[in-house]
């Protein structure tokens, strides 16, 4: 089944020419299912590159998925047309009485700022008291994914020497847990962040586990036991030349920034990257719908608070 999405989103045509499997809203009215829920709550500057790269993954399996783009209305955004947003967005007065079957929370380039600093927090911690007792299980990415471990549990972010920039070596450590069934061994997967948690201080937490990490990269996925958050400290939804554009965009402001590592052939940045993590990325995000299919109650409005 595919992604339900409104008709005009710039995203339905990129997605069309790619094959995915999308539905416009006109076709959709006429399905008698229950499809999925899902918000989008969109943090990141460019948002239409985001909310295309999220909707590509998402529409790559046998459900039939809703989609909500929510935004933060106490941060303006710079980067994204403000019609794009008005056509497309929620804010989240105006979402706060409906309930969802999942809630995905993008990462953001305010990491090296503390929490408090940021200026939509005090709204974000909202939107993720919230998700508690409105949205059966919340997916928390990179900056989301540490904002999220803060909220929830007192885990703090921790500055790294240098940025952890590339595609890294990741280990599944739990096969047979439905986020990562059909994982293997070993995977690929970007990263592109300046902080860190400690794997240690999260493995001591009683309500999560973790379900995958990296020799370079630490902590990569972790989950509440009871299936209603998860948390990916990377970025698998990154396009092939997602990492390329960071890079060249701090090149040209004078940003001290390595190459990326293992993501040039030869690390020869006149070639091509490879794409190498795709085939994990689906997997997660189909993993992800399937347990949300699965473990959501048919009406939304008998959710359990956690």
């Amino acid at each position: 089944m595919p992604i339900r999405i409104p008709n005009t989103l710039p995203a339905a045509a990129v997605l069309e020419r790619e094959n995915i499997f999308l539905m416009k809203e006109d076709r959709a009215a006429h399905q008698d299912i229950r499809p999925l829920r899902i918000c989008i709550l969109n943090l990141m500057p460019k948002k239409i590159e985001t909310e295309t790269q999220l909707l590509r993954l998402l529409g790559n399996s046998p459900l039939q998925v809703n989609i909500d783009l929510m935004q933060v209305s106490s941060h303006q955004s710079k980067n994204t047309a403000a019609d794009h947003l008005l056509h497309f967005y929620h804010t989240f007065d105006q979402l706060r009485g409906e309930r969802f079957d999942g809630l995905i929370i993008t990462g953001a380039p305010v990491e090296q700022m503390p929490f408090e600093e940021v200026d939509y927090w005090p709204e974000l911690a909202e939107i993720m008291d919230w998700s508690k007792t409105h949205v059966y299980c919340t997916l928390h990415i990179c900056w989301g994914a540490q904002a999220g471990l803060w909220r929830h549990y007192g885990v703090q972010k921790r500055p790294l020497p240098e940025k952890l920039f590339g595609i890294f070596r990741h280990r599944t450590l739990h096969p047979d847990h439905p986020l990562t069934r059909g994982f293997d061994e070993e995977f690929l997967a970007p990263h592109s962040r300046h902080t860190t948690v400690d794997e240690e201080e999260v493995a001591r937490l009683p309500q999560l586990e973790i379900l995958a990490d990296s020799p370079r990269a630490g902590l990569y996925l972790a989950a509440r036991k009871d299936g209603r958050q998860v948390f990916v400290t990377g970025h698998s939804e990154y396009d092939r030349e997602t990492l390329q554009g960071e890079y060249r965009r701090d090149l040209d402001r004078g940003l001290p920034i390595r190459m990326p590592e293992n993501y040039y052939p030869d690390n020869d940045p006149g070639r091509p990257p490879a794409f190498l993590w795709r085939g994990h990325a689906n997997l997660l995000y189909v993993n992800w719908l399937n347990h949300v299919y699965q473990d959501t109650p048919y009406d939304l409005e008998k959710l359990c608070t956690f």
